[in-house]
């Protein structure tokens, strides 16, 4: 039965297009998700075959394949209290090929064994078979942070008190009844103490069902490409890591009051969402932040004909690069004067495309934001690296392989792609 209103907090770590969805929701409806942490609790958590826990993916009414559904990122409220993170090495031995999705009990060998956890530390995640270690990541420099009760900042806090906080892990990342992973405030890190930050929450991993199972961390063409040829169940070809949707992106323009326009490669396109991290700095440099417990609410639209390969972003009037902001009605008068003063024609009611483009590194990343600019808005490839460099940007969303590719774009496409509405809606008229 179809509902206006769909609540989930049901979490699942593999994205399969060949499992039931939930929902479905309407087409104008609302999904409202509590969703658990991403990286680090899912990367210590050895049972299961990803670096993320995510909701289980949504079918949303009319939703077919070659359509696009429309995201608006109402809400996004953290609630977790306390989260632990920091930059990260793999453990030889301890994982086979991937340590995000294969991983192993160096005791026993087992892959992705059943474990438990005894103490606090990184080593207190243990095999159920033979009671040894399992550990595929080292956390190099970690810190544990404190949000106050507003969530409106954060401060890293001291050893002593990252290992008060890890005896109650759970409750201060206040994991979702459903999740299965382990806290990432076991480990009891505390090595920057006394950092302030602002909180500015944003999703990490939000889209649609990729058209082949992935591991949901891997929903992007940079952790995607170690599955081509991988020694474990998840392997994937190239032709099949195109079915990918780019929900792992991890850009922080993706916050409160965004609108996320993705692909439908499956039908009823499985909408899902997870990953959500108090705050980000452009490229995650340090691979990982701060991953919390949330709950998000997003209205959900079919866009009957749109056919993306991955998506397209509004992020707010500020989050534009500069040159890419829509004109001020002043500054189309000054345009337009310019233009009949030298007897030519000018674009002015413009708006701006912002696609996302992932690959293996970021100059494929890079090009495969080109090619799908290209293919959406029909310029040739050249006339979109003109348009990029001196009415948009190219900007990186995460190392090693997501980039944003923004341009200005006349009025008149966006209407043939039954866009114009939806840009007009967040950037006015």
């Amino acid at each position: 039965m179809v509902s206006r209103i769909v609540h989930t907090s049901k979490m699942t770590w593999v994205l399969d297009p060949n499992a039931p969805m939930l929902g479905p929701v309407a087409n104008g409806g609302t999904i409202v998700a509590r969703v658990s942490p991403g990286c680090w609790g899912a990367m210590i958590t050895p049972d299961y075959a990803s670096g993320h826990e995510v909701t289980h993916p949504i079918a949303v009414e009319g939703a077919e394949v070659g359509d696009a559904v429309c995201l608006k990122i109402k809400k996004i409220n953290v609630l977790s209290l306390a989260t632990t993170s920091g930059t990260d090495s793999f453990v030889e031995g301890n994982y086979v090929g991937d340590p995000f999705v294969a991983k192993r009990c160096p005791g026993c060998g087992e892959i992705n064994p059943k474990t438990y956890v005894e103490g606090i530390g990184e080593d207190a995640i243990k095999c159920d078979k033979c009671h040894t270690s399992v550990k595929p990541f080292h956390l190099d420099n970690g810190y544990t942070m404190l949000f106050n009760e507003e969530r409106s900042f954060g401060i890293t806090v001291p050893p002593e008190l990252a290992k008060e906080i890890a005896e109650q892990a759970q409750y201060f990342s206040a994991l979702p009844p459903e999740s299965c992973q382990y806290s990432s405030n076991l480990l009891a890190k505390g090595d920057i103490p006394g950092v302030l930050t602002r909180v500015r929450p944003m999703v990490g991993n939000i889209g649609s069902c990729p058209a082949v199972a992935l591991p949901s961390s891997h929903n992007a063409g940079d952790f995607g490409s170690f599955l081509l040829g991988a020694p474990h169940q998840y392997a994937l070809t190239e032709e099949e890591l195109i079915k990918r949707t780019d929900g792992h992106m991890d850009v922080n323009e993706v916050r409160e009051g965004t609108i996320l326009i993705v692909p439908v490669k499956v039908p009823q396109a499985g909408i899902y969402v997870g990953d959500v991290h108090a705050m980000m700095g452009d490229g995650e440099i340090a691979g990982h932040t701060t991953d919390v417990s949330a709950e998000v609410i997003l209205e959900v639209q079919v866009i009957k004909g749109l056919t993306l390969e991955g998506p397209l972003l509004l992020p707010h009037l500020e989050d534009l690069p500069y040159l890419a902001r829509p004109y001020s009605e002043e500054e189309k008068v000054k345009a337009q004067r310019l233009a009949q003063a030298n007897h030519c024609a000018v674009e002015t009611e413009i708006y701006p495309v912002q696609v996302l483009g992932t690959g293996a590194d970021l100059n494929k990343a890079t090009q495969n934001g080109v090619e799908r600019m290209s293919a959406l808005i029909g310029f040739s490839i050249a006339e979109v690296k003109n348009r990029a460099t001196i009415t948009g940007s190219i900007e990186i969303g995460r190392l090693p392989g997501v980039v944003q590719v923004t341009m200005l774009t006349p009025a008149s496409i966006l209407q043939k792609l039954n866009l114009l509405e939806i840009y007009q809606e967040k950037y006015g008229h």
